[in-house]
């Protein structure tokens, strides 16, 4: 989504291109997207060619927030074709990026999902250097790297990982930083993405959201709830997940057609975004959400597990690796966990907690996750 570091990520690459035939153009500015916006490739050609772009050698273009001019694929299919040229696109948009680049530039491109900072890149950036702790990864607490490093996690719970919050001097500044980071999601992504009366809806739509960390969606509900008819609210939230601003996961069943008709779990992008829309968010449901993000960076579906009795298991990655998320660990936990993942068939199954439990364990700390 937005602020995550891929404007920076795009000009590091540039640097990274030996010759100087290159360019790069942000698609925020609106008189590149009227450029990149008309039908005449001669025009947009000239206009790169005033900017210093040779198109008779290699030369190498970056565009930025792609999703902001709806036919750029084809801009860049044209061009690709043409000339000896390679584009490094970014956009905050995965409906348009994987369904519209998947048409029209197959075989021909590469994508990279970029989230908010992992925990160990946000250590790196506390303390400016690279912290080693891969082997710890997924291993049971080790009390010494908790001590040192549980009150970076804390923060890293409340303010999420964006990196501009992560680096921001105090606790106001990283309020208005998040602040700052909605606000231009739906005054720009959203009134350019769809229409403009989404704004204020949307803006209580996700106030509602961010007090349902882990909980299913009932759409019904949440429409009863806040005065918008259940099609917008279906529409919204698929919105925000396109532009990755929310993420929902599935119930874990063998069954696909099960797996269809049960409601989806609702997860931020980010637990700076939630605290941000809800301060008074419970300490559980911001780690929760925190677990899932953190299990994002793996690159793996996620699920959750529930039984009409209540019974759950928070998350199953890959179909694979039970997870239960409690704060402070005990035994009987792992005991419950354990029960429930075998009666599924799952042979790997672990407790995440937050904080240090006096009697127990057996139990990834989620700064080791």
């Amino acid at each position: 989504m937005r602020r995550v570091g891929k404007s920076t990520a795009l000009k590091h690459l540039l640097t990274k291109v030996k010759h100087k035939n290159k360019i790069y153009i942000d698609l925020e500015k609106i008189e590149w997207r009227n450029l990149f916006s008309q039908d005449s490739y001669d025009d947009i050609q000239s206009a790169l060619e005033i900017e210093g772009i040779t198109f008779s050698k290699s030369c190498v273009i970056g565009l930025d927030e792609i999703q902001l001019v709806p036919q750029i694929t084809s801009v860049i299919k044209y061009f690709y074709d043409t000339n000896n040229i390679k584009f490094i696109a970014t956009g905050s948009s995965s409906f348009y990026i994987k369904n519209r680049f998947s048409e029209s530039l197959a075989g021909r491109k590469k994508i990279f999902e970029i989230y908010p900072l992992s925990f160990d890149e946000y250590l790196q950036f506390v303390y400016g250097k690279k912290i080693n702790l891969d082997k710890y990864k997924k291993k049971n607490i080790n009390k010494a790297v908790y001590n040192k490093y549980s009150n970076d996690y804390n923060q890293y719970i409340n303010y999420g990982g964006f990196p501009e919050v992560v680096l921001a001097e105090t606790d106001e500044d990283r309020d208005d930083y998040l602040s700052d980071i909605i606000n231009s999601y739906i005054s720009l992504d959203i009134i350019l993405l769809s229409d403009f009366e989404a704004s204020q809806d949307l803006y209580k739509l996700l106030q509602l959201l961010s007090s349902r960390i882990g909980s299913k969606l009932d759409v019904t509900k949440i429409s009863s709830r806040i005065g918008i008819a259940r099609r917008k609210v279906t529409e919204y939230i698929q919105l925000l997940e396109h532009t990755y601003f929310l993420q929902t996961i599935s119930p874990y069943t063998k069954s696909k057609d099960v797996e269809i008709s049960k409601a989806r779990k609702i997860y931020f992008a980010d637990t700076g975004l939630v605290r941000a829309f809800n301060k008074n968010s419970p300490t559980g449901h911001l780690f929760e959400n925190k677990v899932f993000n953190q299990l994002q960076h793996h690159n793996l579906p996620i699920q959750y597990y529930q039984k009409k009795t209540g019974q759950e298991i928070d998350f199953i990655l890959d179909q694979k690796t039970a997870y239960e998320v409690k704060e402070t660990p005990i035994a009987s936990d792992y005991n419950t966990l354990e029960r429930r993942a075998k009666a599924l068939g799952i042979k790997k199954h672990k407790l995440i907690g937050r904080h240090l439990s006096p009697s127990y364990s057996a139990y990834i700390w989620g700064g080791n996750l």
